[in-house]
Order: structure tokens, then C-alpha cells, then sequence
């Protein structure tokens, strides 16, 4: 099976505006400037493009699971289909130990086991440390913060102002 080169992306706060209170209406999901254009550049450079989404809004009752299917639905509209799956976690810490929800490794476990990932070749960009834990700890070498200034001891290999800033140092690094 062939092996292939992926994008792992965080959302709220890398693909669209994030709130303190959550983006989980499409009047409050605002879709960040540069993104259609980034996520393009990498379809047009063989990636595949999962998001990887802590989602905790669900279990603490503030939305539902399908909000999150609409918010996601209108960033595929914006972006011309670019992305290829979402992994979502809906737990929380105060309800549930769930490994899924970041900084736990069950939705890049299955993200990089479902699309056969190059590990090589294979990158995470979160505007979070606890986006880019969960990427070390399975071994993806290339972790790309967004947004926040890297602190010291970041797990972070990269930094960048945003993701189109992001995209083309993968781009760059591809080459």
C-alpha cells in the first residue's frame, strides 16, 4: 500500500476564528483569511488533509455533533472540498479520560493508520502546545505552531504567523 504524504490540521484557531465561548454557528464560524488558498497549495502538492479537533462543546451540552458537521461542511464549501477526513474528539477532561482528545494520541493514531501516513512526509500545524504534543509523541517530526509565539521547550519545530505562512514552508520543504 502506498504511503502518503499528510497535513495534520488543527481547527479553531488555525482554520478559523476561535472563541472563548466556541465557533459552532455558521455566524460565528468565520473562516481565516489565506486558508482556501493554503489548503489548496498542499492538495496541489499531493497531501492529504485530515483535522484533527478537540470538540468538548458537545459533551458539556453547548452543541451538538452535527453543528460541528455544519461548521465543517461550510469550511469544505469555502475551500473547494481540500479536506480529506475530520477526526473529532467530543469529551472532556471533567466527564471522560479519553484518549482521543488532545494532548492524547487516539485521533493521530488513527488518522496516520487510515491514510497510510509517510511519517517522513507528514506534518502537524496547531496554534496550541496541546496540538503538537500528541503529534511528537507518535513520532511526526514536523510540528508547525501558528498564531501564539513559541514559548521556551515548545514541542514545536516550526513557527509561523498562519497558515499560509505554514503552508509554504512545507511547501519549501517538499521540494
Amino acid at each position: 500500500m502506498e504511503k502518503n504524504k499528510c497535513v495534520f490540521l488543527d481547527r479553531d484557531g488555525v482554520l478559523n476564528k476561535d472563541y472563548v465561548d466556541y465557533a459552532y454557528t455558521l455566524e460565528k464560524f468565520e473562516v481565516l483569511p489565506g486558508v482556501p488558498e493554503a489548503l489548496n497549495k498542499l492538495k496541489e502538492a499531493g497531501f492529504k488533509l485530515v483535522i484533527l479537533t478537540n470538540q468538548s462543546g458537545i459533551v458539556k451540552g453547548i452543541y451538538k455533533k452535527e453543528d460541528v458537521f455544519i461548521c465543517h461542511n461550510a469550511l469544505q464549501e469555502a475551500c473547494d472540498h481540500a479536506i480529506d477526513d475530520m477526526f473529532y474528539a467530543p469529551l472532556h477532561e471533567k466527564w471522560s479520560n479519553s484518549l482521543s482528545r488532545k494532548p492524547g494520541t487516539l485521533m493521530f493514531e488513527r488518522a496516520i493508520y487510515k491514510y497510510n501516513a509517510d511519517m517522513e512526509n507528514t506534518w502537524m500545524i496547531g496554534d496550541k502546545e496541546r496540538d503538537l504534543i500528541p503529534a511528537e509523541k507518535v513520532g511526526i517530526q514536523h510540528r508547525i505552531q501558528v498564531d501564539n509565539p513559541l514559548v521556551e521547550g515548545s514541542v514545536a519545530t516550526h513557527y509561523a504567523k498562519n497558515l499560509l505562512e505554514a503552508v509554504d514552508k512545507i511547501i519549501l520543504a517538499n521540494q
